[in-house]
């Protein structure tokens, strides 16, 4: 006997994405062995280490702890839908580069999401409200210094951006 599949439809990188997954398919699997969105990666499947962060909606979430059908109707913005539309890197994923805010780049997915999520709800945070920010993402190799810098960094050129 089969598992039962349940139709789902969710915006994932503003294009509406369609699919049928079991119950217990999580978010993570969805989006990289489905849509084959394989910058989210898969680290300690246990919503510890941030590697698998994308947003729902606005907010940064662990997509191994979610369910694929729990974000049926919603919108996901992986990383590699924080690029322009035209393919060239976000200013926040220019000044990780310019930064230096990732090494082996594991966690840098998430760190961008985290980082992202943040600039969208406050475009003027303070280095503690960035470490704050990022605190639920492990990084074993930049020593998070180089990406607290980044993030102020994007902050700073986006701010000069909108005005």
């Amino acid at each position: 006997m089969s598992e039962r599949l349940y139709p789902i439809m969710v915006d994932v990188n503003g294009v509406k994405r369609t699919g049928h997954v079991t119950a217990r398919t999580s978010l993570v699997d969805w989006l990289r062995e489905h849509l084959h969105l394989t910058g989210t990666h898969i680290g300690c499947e246990h919503g510890i280490c941030g590697a698998c962060s994308v947003m729902l909606d606005d907010a940064a979430v662990r997509s191994c702890l979610m369910y694929a059908v729990q974000a049926n109707g919603h919108r996901v913005t992986t990383v590699e839908g924080l690029a322009r539309p035209d393919g060239q890197l976000s200013i926040l994923q220019d000044s990780f580069c310019e930064a230096h805010g990732l090494q082996c780049g594991y966690c840098t997915p998430g760190m961008l999401i985290a980082a992202q999520a943040l600039l969208n709800e406050n475009p003027r945070p303070t280095e503690d409200e960035i470490r704050e920010a990022i605190g639920g993402n492990l990084c074993r190799c930049t020593g998070y210094q180089q990406i607290v810098e980044a993030v102020t960094l994007a902050a700073q050129r986006m701010l000069k951006e909108t005005t």
